[in-house]
């Protein structure tokens, strides 16, 4: 778990900013304070539903159903793009360091990328981790991304980045028990059951910050 939740893994997230960039240019980040809001409402949507899938996928239930319940919860086309470009990246990782029958799998049936949350709850059940593993790890990335984004993005002082995700610890804690929860009751009544919280903002500034002609972030 804790090679996972590790930044320097190579999964290709240090590219992509999680929305902070477009949140940075439109004044919505301005400080930790910003970056705090921000992230707390990214945690409790979108991460959320990211947590959610990597447990059911840690969990055991089928990876085909949960990419396109994943696909589902991702209106818009950027961010589509770009959680299965995290996906194929994190699957190269996961491939080398946690070889499984699964991993191959999934990667013959998504040559071009399966969604990222799905990935890493099957890495998640590679590495003997277990649903809850794979949810606290999906909640860490949803809201340390964006505060490692800013700290590039305004100079921000990395030891308010840091403070910034400790207090949203418990926020994470509740997140991930409440993806788990959803993940078994999928088991049982199918991934119709899994959350499909949004964040209609970081959808529409996904799709202006993808026609940006410059940009520092892919995403």
């Amino acid at each position: 778990m804790l090679v996972l939740a590790d930044g320097r893994f190579p999964a290709g997230g240090h590219a992509h900013s999680g929305g902070a960039e477009a949140a940075v240019k439109s004044g919505r980040i301005r400080d930790a304070h910003g970056l705090e809001h921000f992230c707390r409402g990214r945690l409790h949507t979108t991460g959320l539903t990211a947590a959610a899938l990597a447990a059911a996928a840690a969990l055991g239930l089928d990876p085909l159903e949960l990419d396109a319940a994943a696909d589902a919860r991702t209106p818009s086309p950027a961010l589509r793009a770009s959680g299965r470009k995290l996906g194929r990246q994190l699957m190269r990782a996961a491939r080398a360091t946690w070889p499984s029958p699964g991993l191959d799998a999934l990667a013959r049936a998504f040559p071009k990328g399966a969604h990222q949350p799905v990935v890493l709850g099957l890495l998640a059940r590679a590495a003997g981790l277990g649903p809850e593993d794979a949810a606290h790890c999906a909640a860490y990335e949803t809201i340390g991304g964006p505060a490692t984004a800013a700290v590039r993005l305004l100079s921000l002082d990395p030891f308010e980045a840091t403070a910034v995700l400790a207090r949203l610890a418990p926020d994470m804690d509740d997140v991930a028990r409440r993806a788990v929860t959803a993940a078994h009751r999928a088991a049982e009544l199918g991934t119709d059951a899994l959350p499909a919280a949004s964040a209609p903002l970081l959808d529409i500034t996904a799709e202006q910050h993808a026609a940006w002609p410059v940009r520092l972030f892919a995403s």
